[in-house]
């Protein structure tokens, strides 16, 4: 069924479709060209004011629209109001519906994915609806729709009506239409046909009379349009009267039966569930008092913690107190939130926490005084160990790391007590010095070395025990952090591996209730919906019930708790520390379970924090050496202010030497590292004493040399002692024997090697000299490469020295002597010969002593060596160089002449003899041959020139037998010397060569 409530039905044209559709009838402006409009009545008002449709009001008019359909009037035909009347045409499908009837419709290819659908598929439903689909049919022909009318009929119908309505103005159909615009009155009642004088002529009655006529007309035919659509759906509108009757009765039937399942309701909640729910209700009750009870009884817990907190500090229980107090503030802000009574009771304990901490602080302190400054005497174990432990754990819970310094400060003022206490006790025990007129640092300085010395290493004693003392208190303390650091990882893979069991555990109940299809019902769900009822949250009520059995566990155990709580306290007063750490542990446990592991985890220090702590541990055990090492270096150089120390002997100095090096070896056993302040202040007095050893030395050889005669000495039986221990590797000063233990007579010549060496006293004290050199090598091994520098420049001194002296004829007037005779070369020559001999003996005794990088400093040996060398080849020079003065002063007046052997070669064999006799009992006889080798060449060298002057030659006449004479007398006299039998003399050569 389809039709418009404005108008009545119009069927389709001719050329529409044939669906059986009725549409709207269009505005005039658009209706089809075959309709013909009905020609209206002269008006005497205008239908439409012209130019004046926008200008209308747009509300609706009481007096026009009161009797006009809208929308707002349709009640029935729901499906014409949703047709579009000003469409040309009906939508054919649903894409041109939805989309416009710009879509263009195309082919789609049949889809490869849905199967192809033929009439066998709906049989069954055809089946199924073939006995509804008969009774359809059969009902359709029993009742004929209005809709079967002939066309034609309907068309002359809607045609007259259409004729009808359209006599009526439009004005009276624009839903703007109101009566109160003026615009719209005046056009509906024109008054301009009226007279304005204000009397009533005929024409004006007849105008009035002709418009209330035209009115009424007007209104005829809209009631009768309005009639005729009435009509033409009066079959609608009885059987939606028929339905709403009927539908009032089911809904009175349906009342009933609510009234009567509320009232069955009521009787099942009266019998059966106000009884359980109140069993639920006084369940949640006694509950809450539970619940209350125990915050009660916890309450009661956190009002005994001041007074609990007090005992434990009575008795130095700080760890106790402190998680005593931090498990207190975790209750307060976890159970006791917001209890009006507690709100002081936080900063309370945080200004206690705060007490605390100055309290260990301090303690602290008092106990590193008392363990640093004990006597020396009593044992060198940890004082108080227990008492140690605890402060160094309540420190590190509260973070303050920085106890070390405090430590670190008391151990500098302890280093400085134990040098005073020692001096003072060193001082008492002198009587020569007044310990109340004399300042501290001078009653060092007027100790005797030994008494200085005595002092010394009994403050390296002292030292050596305060070093053991410390290192055993830091290694307690090290061991409390490295336990706290491991406690702490251990608890974090504890709650790692828990915390993926409870993983694992639930996703296994997951797992299990899906299996079985959800958890069953259970108590807490059932008093659920009573618990919503009361206005809780319904996870209030879920936590609730899934937690009923804790619940009472957790009371019941901590009541039990508050009651060992209350005789903990009681019997803390007179236990030891730990019997108060047990005390501690039972008040903690009256509060929340969980809540000290918890503040524990969080208040203890990070692995990285604890990591640098155990580390500086570890350095201040480094800095205490270093410490003590300091404070003796004070004492060394408070004695070596006005140059005492540089003034030690040799043995002096070794055994200070010695000290220290074995107190620096102990503290580095003892400490792990090696302290350098020491060991330099040493170095540095060692390289003074050098110098100084070395000035000493080198201005007592100045002397002897100075004083020196160049004649040769005789050898101590002591000197060839000292000689003959380096002949046997030891290069070492022999122990002074006693005078008189062994008398043995001196000798003329210092035997070294199988060779006899003639020497003056200078160079026996030179080698006791270089051998002192070496012993402080072996004594004292840090001063090995100056040592080796000053004996190099010792060497070097007395090498230029003795040329100066011998050479360079320098003894003439520093010692006198009238002139340097060949023996004095001689001696001087042999001397710097032995000194040779020793230096290849002195460089290996140093290589094993230097580092391999040091090598290079040897290299000074080969130098001197080089020297003295050149020093023995300018000598021998020199020897040969005064028997050549002697040939040529001698030879040029010799004349070949009768009588023979002439009287110049007696004169040269004489001087040749005394030259012999000079030398060869201080030279070797291969010196002595080599040099009257060259004396010989010499000899030879002038006689050949003195007789090419004469005219001699080789021609066997009378001059050649005569020169031949003194040469055999001269060949019989060298070769009769000592050592000297088979020197091959070669005396052909003194003639000239004939050509």
């Amino acid at each position: 069924m389809s039709s418009n409530q404005g108008s009545s039905p119009i069927p389709q044209s001719s050329g529409g479709t044939s669906d059986g559709l009725f549409r709207k009838p269009r505005d005039p402006s658009t209706a089809p060209r075959h309709y013909r409009t009905p020609r209206s009545l002269p008006d005497v008002c205008p239908k439409e004011p012209p130019g004046e449709g926008r200008a209308l009001c747009e509300g609706p008019s009481v007096v026009v629209d009161q009797h006009r359909w809208t929308v707002y009037n349709s009640k029935v035909n729901l499906p014409a109001a949703l047709n579009d009347p000003r469409l040309a045409k009906r939508e054919s499908d649903f894409f041109t519906k939805t989309w416009g009837l710009d879509f263009t419709e195309t082919d789609v290819m049949p889809s490869f994915y849905l199967p192809n659908i033929s009439r066998e598929h709906f049989s069954s439903y055809l089946q199924e609806t073939a006995q509804r689909e008969k009774i359809h049919e059969r009902c359709k022909n029993i009742c004929l729709n209005k809709d079967d009318l002939s066309v034609p009929t309907i068309t002359n119908n809607h045609d007259k009506a259409r004729a009808e309505l359209e006599q009526v103005p439009k004005i009276f159909m624009k839903p703007e239409f109101v009566l109160n615009d003026p615009a719209t009155f005046n056009a509906v009642l024109p008054w301009s046909h009226f007279s304005v004088a204000g009397g009533k002529n005929s024409r004006d009655v007849a105008s009035s009379r002709l418009l209330q006529e035209k009115l009424s007309h007007y209104l005829d035919v809209v009631e009768v349009s309005i009639a005729r659509q009435i009509s033409l759906r009066s079959e609608a509108f009885f059987h939606a009267m028929s339905s709403q009757h009927e539908l009032q009765d089911r809904l009175r039937e349906t009342a009933d039966a609510v009234a009567k399942l509320r009232a069955r309701t009521a009787a099942i909640d009266r019998v059966m569930c106000r009884g359980p729910l109140r069993v639920l209700r006084d369940a949640l009750t006694r509950n809450n008092c539970i619940k209350l009870h125990n915050k009660l009884k916890l309450m009661a817990a956190v009002h005994q913690t001041q007074p609990t907190v007090q005992l434990l500090l009575s008795t130095s229980e700080f760890v106790g107190a402190l998680e005593l107090i931090a498990t207190t503030k975790e209750v307060l802000q976890q159970e006791l939130q917001g209890i009006h009574s507690f709100r002081h009771l936080g900063s309370q304990l945080c200004e206690m926490e705060r007490l605390i901490d100055k309290m260990m602080v301090a303690d602290f302190s008092t106990y590193t005084q008392s363990d640093l400054n004990r006597a020396f005497e009593e044992d060198s174990q940890v004082l108080e160990k227990d008492r140690l432990q605890s402060l160094v754990f309540g420190l590190l819970r509260q973070r303050k790391l920085d106890f070390l310094d405090i430590y670190s400060e008391e151990m500098i003022r302890a280093a400085k007590n134990i040098v005073r206490q020692c001096v003072v006790k060193s001082v008492l025990q002198i009587s020569e010095i007044d310990a109340d007129t004399v300042k501290f640092h001078e009653q060092m300085r007027l100790m005797t070395f030994p008494q200085w010395f005595d002092l010394l290493l009994d403050i390296f004693e002292h030292f050596i025990l305060f070093l053991k003392r410390i290192k055993a208190t830091l290694s307690v303390i090290r061991n409390m952090v490295l336990e706290v650091l491991d406690s702490s990882q251990r608890s974090r893979l504890a709650d790692v591996s828990s915390a993926t069991n409870h993983s694992d555990g639930r996703t296994n109940e997951e797992e299990e209730e899906a299996e079985s299809g959800g958890p069953a019902l259970h108590s807490g769900e059932a008093e659920l919906a009573y618990l919503t009822h009361e206005g809780l949250f319904i996870s209030d009520a879920l936590n609730e019930a899934e937690q009923r059995s804790n619940a009472a566990a957790h009371a019941q155990l901590r009541a039990q708790t508050h009651t060992e709580t209350c005789g903990s306290d009681s019997a803390s007063a007179t236990t030891e520390s730990s019997s108060s750490r047990e005390h501690n542990s039972n008040t903690t446990s009256s509060l929340p379970i969980g809540g000290a592991a918890v503040i524990s985890e969080d208040v203890m220090p990070s692995d990285l924090e604890l990591s640098r702590v155990a580390n500086n541990v570890q350095e201040l055990l480094y800095t205490a050496s270093d410490v003590s090492h300091d404070r003796c270096v004070k004492v060394l150089m408070t004695r070596a202010k006005d140059g005492s120390l540089e003034r030690l002997s040799s043995s002096e100095f070794v055994c200070l030497s010695q000290a220290v090096e074995s107190f620096v070896r102990d503290t580095e056993e003892l400490c792990g590292r090696r302290s350098m302040s020491l060991r330099g202040a040493l170095q540095s007095q060692a390289n003074r004493f050098v110098q100084r050893f070395h000035e000493e030395r080198k201005t007592k050889l100045s002397l002897l040399l100075d004083n020196e005669r160049w004649k040769q000495a005789e050898v101590p039986a002591e000197f060839q002692d000292l000689v003959d221990s380096i002949a046997d590797g030891r290069i070492t000063l022999p122990e002074r024997k006693p005078t008189g233990c062994e008398d043995r007579k001196p000798s003329e010549f210092l035997c070294v090697d199988g060779q006899k060496y003639a020497v003056v006293g200078t160079v026996l004290l030179l080698i006791r000299m270089f051998l002192e050199y070496c012993q402080c090598v072996n004594d004292i091994p840090s001063i090995t490469t100056d040592i080796l520098t000053r004996l190099a420049d010792l060497l070097k001194h007395f090498n230029s020295r003795s040329c100066q002296l011998v050479l360079g004829a320098g003894a003439l007037q520093v010692v006198g002597l009238k002139t340097i005779t060949t023996r004095n070369l001689a001696l001087a020559s042999r001397c710097l010969q032995l000194v040779v001999h020793y230096i290849p003996v002195i460089r290996a005794h140093f290589e094993t002593r230097l580092q391999p990088r040091q090598y290079s400093i040897v290299r000074h040996f080969d130098h001197i060596t080089k020297d003295y060398n050149d020093h023995i080849a300018e000598i021998s020079a020199k020897l040969v160089a005064i028997m050549d003065s002697m040939f040529e002063k001698a030879l040029s007046k010799y004349e070949v002449k009768a009588p023979m052997p002439s009287a110049c070669l007696r004169n040269v064999c004489k001087q040749m003899a005394k030259m012999h006799e000079a030398i060869h009992e201080l030279l070797p006889e291969e010196q002595t041959q080599m040099l009257f080798l060259r004396i010989n060449a010499s000899f030879k060298l002038h006689l050949k020139r003195q007789l090419a002057r004469l005219g001699v030659g080789n021609d066997g006449g009378p001059q050649y037998g005569l020169v031949m004479v003194d040469v055999a007398f001269y060949s019989e006299n060298v070769q009769a010397l000592r050592s000297l039998e088979h020197l091959d003399l070669n005396m052909p050569e003194i003639w000239e060569q004939k050509r």
